[in-house]
């Protein structure tokens, strides 16, 4: 999967737990203080990713140390994520 089907996947995900109520850049932020969704919307928006890497035979791991770093992390902003999910469906593969 290419960072741009990546960025695709997150952006619409992001869209579906916030019901559309947000313009969704690839630079949003999601952690900080200028993050647009709140920590449980986070939350979601990881858990469907999870189901969607299940859905496509691999395992999306959110959760680590790295990934929670709010200097370095996935959770940057969405191209960050884009970015991550993309990488751990190639070393999946």
């Amino acid at each position: 999967m290419n960072t741009e089907k990546a960025t695709d996947i997150v952006k619409k995900t992001i869209a579906k737990v916030t019901e559309h109520e947000l313009a969704i850049t690839e630079d949003m932020q999601l952690v900080g203080r200028e993050a647009v969704l709140d920590s449980m919307k986070l939350v979601e928006v990881c858990l469907a990713l999870e189901d969607f890497a299940d859905d496509t035979g691999f395992d999306f791991d959110w959760t680590s140390e790295a990934a929670m770093s709010k200097s370095r992390g996935m959770f940057r902003s969405v191209s960050a994520l884009a970015e991550e999910l993309s990488r751990q469906w190639e070393q999946a593969q």
